[in-house]
């Protein structure tokens, strides 16, 4: 297979702070034009389409064509992965924290 058809990983997709913020944008919205995620960025056009380009890739952003302009569409489906991973952890921190207290709590008396 190659780049060009390979499926991103969401977890590389998500560890830049550039498409991190583009998701955040996608998510406050219906639909974006390219235009319109630029204009929150310190770079140019280019530089934030290959950013869409990889989020893409990994199925996080949807896209389509209104005339010349092409509007983003976040798909939140693929961050339900990220979900599940950090639940797990979240029970390991709450259980690790639960015997913590109950050993000071022991201590204490």
């Amino acid at each position: 297979m190659n780049d060009t058809n390979q499926v991103r990983d969401v977890y590389v997709a998500v560890a830049d702070p550039t498409r991190r913020e583009l998701l955040r944008l996608l998510a406050d919205a219906d639909e974006l034009p390219l235009h319109d995620l630029t204009v929150h960025f310190p770079m140019g056009r280019t530089a934030v389409s290959k950013h869409l380009a990889i989020l893409k890739d990994a199925d996080l952003v949807t896209h389509r064509r209104v005339g010349r302009e092409t509007r983003y569409r976040l798909n939140p489906a693929p961050l339900k992965q990220i979900q599940d991973w950090l639940a797990f952890y979240s029970k390991f921190w709450t259980t690790n924290m639960l015997r913590l207290n109950q050993l000071l709590e022991e201590e204490e008396e």
